[in-house]
C-alpha cells in the first residue's frame, strides 16, 4: 500500500509517500487539478493501493470526491491537534506532509468522522430550504408589523410569531356566499381581499411547520 501524507491548499497539494511493503519514500508537490487528477488516476491504474491523510479542509470537496470515484482510502484529521503534535516552530509545506505521513504511519493520525458525500448534500439541501422558510417567516413578520430579525428565534421572538400564524382568522378558510362563482368574485375587492389574506397566512401556517421539520 502506498501511504500518503498531503499537505493541501486550493491551489496545489504538498504530499510525501511511503510504499509500507518497501519503504521507499518520496515527496512531491502536485498542481490543482489536472496534475493531481493525472497523478492519482495513474496510480489506480497500476493498481496501488493508496490510503491519504490530510487535515480538514472546506476546500476539498472535489478531491474527497476523486478519491471516493478511485476508491482510496482517505483519513481526514483534525487539524489543531496535528498541528500540537509539530515539533519545530518553522512551517514549510514539505514538514507538514511529512509529518502528517509519519503520524499515518505510527497510527498516530487524529482521524474524525466526516459525512460521505451523498450525506453532506443532503444537508447542504436542508439548509438551503431552512433558510427559505426563515426568510418567508420574517416576511410574515413584517407584514404584522414584528420587526425582531434574529430575536425572532429566540423564545419569546417566536412566540409571538406563532400568535400571528394562529390567530383564528388566519387558520381560518376563505368562503364564499352560495351562488357565487369565480367571475362574480372578481367584482367584489373585498372577497380578493379574503381570499388572499387566508392563503397568505395558509402558507405562512404551512411554512413554519416545515420549519419545524427542517431544523437540524
Amino acid at each position: 500500500m502506498l501511504i500518503i501524507g498531503c499537505d493541501y491548499h486550493p491551489g496545489f497539494q504538498q504530499i510525501a509517500c511511503m510504499d509500507s511493503e518497501s519503504g521507499e519514500w518520496k515527496e512531491r508537490r502536485l498542481g490543482h487539478r489536472e496534475e493531481a487528477v493525472q497523478f492519482y488516476r495513474d496510480l489506480k491504474v497500476r493498481g496501488v493501493k493508496v490510503c491519504v491523510g490530510m487535515e480538514a479542509s472546506g476546500h476539498a470537496h472535489w478531491f474527497e470526491h476523486l478519491l471516493a470515484e478511485l476508491q482510496f482510502e482517505l483519513h481526514i484529521g483534525d487539524a489543531a491537534e496535528i498541528r500540537s503534535k509539530r515539533v519545530r516552530k518553522q512551517k514549510t509545506d514539505r514538514q507538514d506532509a511529512q509529518r502528517l505521513l509519519t503520524l499515518r504511519v505510527e497510527d498516530r493520525f487524529p482521524r474524525i468522522w466526516v459525512p460521505n458525500g451523498e450525506n453532506r448534500e443532503l444537508r447542504q439541501l436542508l439548509v438551503q430550504m431552512r433558510t427559505r422558510i426563515m426568510n418567508q417567516l420574517h416576511v410574515v413578520a413584517l407584514n404584522e408589523g414584528v420587526r425582531l430579525k434574529k430575536a425572532l428565534w429566540r423564545p419569546a421572538g417566536r412566540a409571538q410569531l406563532e400568535s400571528l400564524l394562529l390567530a383564528p382568522w388566519a387558520s381560518r378558510p376563505a368562503t364564499r356566499p352560495a351562488g357565487v362563482t369565480g367571475s362574480t368574485d372578481a367584482q367584489d375587492p373585498r372577497a380578493d381581499a379574503s381570499a388572499g389574506a387566508g392563503s397568505g397566512e395558509a402558507a405562512g401556517d404551512a411554512a413554519y411547520a416545515s420549519l419545524e421539520t427542517a431544523r437540524l
